[in-house]
């Protein structure tokens, strides 16, 4: 099957960063030309490894913690000061402008998937921003000497990694509830079938988001996520485990079908129909981030639902008695168990 231009993988992408703290691997427009609103990171760090204080210009930031421990400090507009743990499972959320810092406090790697509510994230470093500024204006900012500044190293630059010396600093309150933290992977799921489940971190259940959300999809091999659209929103997954076909529909007629491993980004533009099924033995975990705090689906079931059958049969060229017996579907089922075979895509 040939590559697909609505897909990249996190996993061979030359890196921005790679070496002994980590990697940073991402998909923006720069490598990815179809994406619009959206962008990717995946984000390694090695124990001691911190990415560096930073802020985004033009874009909220949106990330799942996939492996290990990381303490994560933020600094919002008007001087409002937090600080809280990650694990495996949790989230949080950046807004635009907002300071922050990200720091792997565990003995092992951990990996963040990070989406960004702009197809070209613009970046600020803290480093950068002192390097920007001479001596004697960062004296005055603090009440010092300027050469007390002499000594820092400063450019305007951004190493993106930096590691730490010494153990980890961790504040007692860490481990609190912060409204920038959402524990997704402890949510009960509101969707839960034996053929698959989805928890949801939305401004719903999570009023911090503004522009971005995710589903959290697990999918066995009898499950499939239905044919269906997102009226106003783009889709950009990840997926985590396993491995998957999606087919995607083009505005030109056009049917783009491909397959999808561990380490792979995807992007869908806004409205275009697509679905995805298992293609192995294993299960799939897919990480679906969307560019709207509250996304809405339209699936194909409840999509005939909506029309006689007089204009169905109308529309597909048949009459009613040729038409298949539809359910009639109020809700949008999400996800539905695969019944037949896997079939060849035409």
């Amino acid at each position: 099957m040939t590559a697909s231009r609505h897909v990249r993988s996190l996993i061979t992408t030359p890196p921005s960063y790679e070496g002994s703290l980590g990697s940073v691997r991402g998909a923006d427009a720069g490598n990815f030309p179809i994406l619009k609103g959206m962008s990717m990171r995946r984000l390694v760090l090695a124990p001691g490894a911190i990415r560096e204080p930073h802020w985004h210009a033009n874009a909220d930031e949106l990330a799942c913690c996939l492996s290990g421990d990381l303490l994560v400090s933020v600094l919002d507009t008007g001087d409002v000061f937090g600080a809280f743990t990650i694990s495996a499972g949790e989230m949080f959320h950046i807004t635009v402008g907002s300071l922050h810092t990200i720091e792997n406090v565990g003995d092992v790697d951990a990996e963040l998937i990070i989406v960004f509510s702009h197809e070209r994230p613009e970046e600020f470093s803290l480093h950068g921003a002192f390097g920007a500024m001479t001596d004697a204006v960062l004296g005055n900012t603090f009440t010092l000497p300027s050469s007390d500044f002499a000594a820092l190293k400063r450019d305007t630059s951004s190493a993106l990694l930096v590691h730490r010396t010494g153990p980890a600093r961790v504040p007692a309150n860490a481990a609190f509830p912060d409204p920038h933290k959402f524990g997704i992977a402890s949510e009960t799921p509101p969707i839960d079938h034996p053929y698959g489940t989805a928890r949801v971190a939305r401004s719903q259940f999570w009023p911090a988001l503004k522009n971005l959300a995710m589903y959290s999809i697990l999918i066995p091999e009898n499950g499939m996520r239905e044919p269906h659209w997102h009226p106003n929103t783009a889709e950009m997954g990840y997926v985590h485990k396993g491995r998957a076909r999606m087919s995607i529909l083009d505005p030109d007629g056009s049917v783009d079908t491909y397959e999808l491993q561990a380490g792979d980004a995807y992007f869908i533009p806004r409205s275009y129909p697509h679905q995805i099924e298992v293609i192995g033995d294993e299960e799939i975990h897919f990480l679906v981030f969307f560019d709207q705090p509250m996304p809405a689906d339209i699936g194909y079931r409840t999509s005939t639902s909506s029309i006689s059958r007089e204009v169905l049969a109308a529309t597909f060229g048949v009459t009613t008695g040729s038409l298949p017996s539809l359910p009639s579907t109020v809700d949008d089922p999400l996800i539905v168990e695969r019944v037949n075979p896997l079939d060849r895509p035409s």
